[in-house]
């Protein structure tokens, strides 16, 4: 038989898929294939929440496709040999896919489509997770954006996403398909059950993203610019996990409410994802060193001292601490608080944000390359349209701002929960700290200090212009 292989990747839906719509109009039976495949990732597989998330999101879209009389094959093994076994199986003319960007993805599917090109098979691919083109999209001097807000400007302006398409109507089956592994060869899930809190939190898949997206529009997006840095008020959207893993894409959301007055600022945070692998692509070795050169000359403790603390939530400090066991909780944190608790590790800790980037990398539900890898750098000022690494965020000051009655503190810190508003931020001032809590691990004045100190002798070590 003949037919074309979708190789679904970062794309788990049928809605706004390309690649799922070039091969439906290419009139041949349809096989949808996911390959669990270490080459893609390159030191960075996804993280035990990831993995998780992506066990729920498999089994969905099976579903969605059983619905349609569609199988999807799933296999174990480097990507190029499964494609070319399944094409040599399947008697396939034609593989598409959806393109990924982290560096190791990009040079595993250059390699793949020349192999396959030179077996005789039609290879195209799409581009169905941003809204535009990182390679194309450049300044009026030829070179990356580094700074956002030219770059969303340049984007609002002149780029035009094209409509969202939806599922496509003909989608043909295959007389017989080829051999599946079962969902369970993956290893995706977790020996030890600690996702309960996860699995009451979200529902991964495509109609879990349309759902999520459909509440947020109908009872959050009008206030979202006032409400999305209280971390006690349910003000973000939630989709970032979604968008992840393309049960949604940036598409949809932008022809739903790209160009209603309201959405404004939660356009702009669609486009900082945008910014975001605009970076990764152009400067694909920001996942691990510093986009600015003279951070490669920064001081670090030279011990990881409050690591551990810091992971566990249990560095003292409420507004960390609270962020890093909702983290544990339900795989993801308030955005607010990231900043928080990412300021703490890099300065107060003076610990490295590789670091960082590391325990959300396996934390984290939305981890994300790019995302991560922009967070991080912009925490620790090392990174494009940073963050100065001398503004540091002070933790309390931050909590009594964004958490005024912490409600948020006494939600994920129960030992707090008795403790007055007025030292619920900082309860080493209160008369009785509630011995159930531990004392804070630095002190943040003298630490702060230190910071700065340090970020000194970089500078004069590298004689930056002052």
């Amino acid at each position: 038989m003949t037919a074309t292989l979708v190789w679904f990747r970062h794309d788990l839906r049928l809605r706004d898929n390309d690649a799922l719509c070039a091969a439906a109009e290419r009139g041949e039976p349809v096989i949808p294939v996911y390959i669990w495949s270490p080459e893609e990732e390159a030191g960075w597989p996804p993280g035990a929440a990831s993995r998780w998330w992506l066990h729920q999101s498999l089994t969905a879209l099976e579903a969605d496709l059983r619905k349609r009389d569609l199988q999807l094959t799933l296999r174990v093994g480097p990507a190029l040999a499964t494609l070319r076994a399944l094409a040599a199986e399947t008697g396939a003319g034609a593989v598409y896919w959806n393109r990924r960007y982290e560096p190791a993805a990009r040079e595993c599917s250059a390699v793949i489509k020349q192999t396959l090109q030179r077996d005789g098979i039609e290879v195209r691919s799409f581009n169905a997770s941003l809204l535009v083109e990182p390679s194309g999209f450049l300044n009026q001097t030829g070179k990356p954006y580094q700074v956002y807000t030219p770059f969303m400007k340049q984007l609002l302006a002149h780029a035009a996403p094209a409509q969202p398409r939806g599922i496509p109507r003909s989608l043909r089956a295959a007389q017989r398909w080829p051999r599946s592994e079962p969902l369970e060869a993956l290893e995706l899930m977790p020996r030890v059950r600690w996702y309960e809190t996860m699995a009451r939190t979200w529902r991964p898949g495509e109609n879990g993203a349309l759902e999520r997206f459909a509440r947020f529009v109908d009872a959050r997006l009008e206030d979202y610019a006032a409400t999305r840095d209280q971390p006690a008020v349910p003000g973000t959207s939630g989709l970032s996990p979604h968008l992840h893993f393309g049960e949604i894409g940036p598409r949809q959301i932008w022809a739903a409410v790209g160009r209603l007055p309201q959405a404004g600022k939660f356009i702009s945070e669609l486009i900082w994802r945008e910014f975001a692998y605009h970076l990764l692509v152009h400067f694909p070795y920001t996942v691990d060193q510093p986009l600015r050169e003279e951070f490669a000359h920064f001081p670090w403790a030279e011990r990881l001292e409050g690591l551990l603390e810091w992971q566990r939530g249990l560095t003292g400090v409420p507004m960390v601490d609270a962020g890093m066991r909702e983290l544990w909780a339900t795989g993801s944190m308030h955005n607010r608080v990231r900043m928080v608790a990412g300021s703490f590790l890099v300065k107060n800790l003076r610990i490295p944000w590789q670091e960082g980037a590391r325990w959300f990398w396996d934390t984290l539900v939305d981890a994300d390359l790019a995302s991560n890898t922009l967070g991080w750098q912009w925490v620790a000022g090392s990174g494009a349209d940073a963050a100065p690494y001398f503004r540091i965020f002070n933790p309390v000051l931050q909590g009594k701002r964004f958490d005024p009655t912490g409600e948020y503190v006494r939600r994920w810190i129960p030992e707090l929960a008795r403790l007055d508003t007025a030292h619920v931020h900082a309860p080493w001032l209160a008369d009785s700290a509630p011995t159930a809590y531990p004392a804070v691990i630095v002190d943040l004045e003298q630490t702060r200090a230190a910071a700065l100190e340090a970020y000194q002798r970089m500078r004069a070590e590298v004689a930056l212009p002052r």
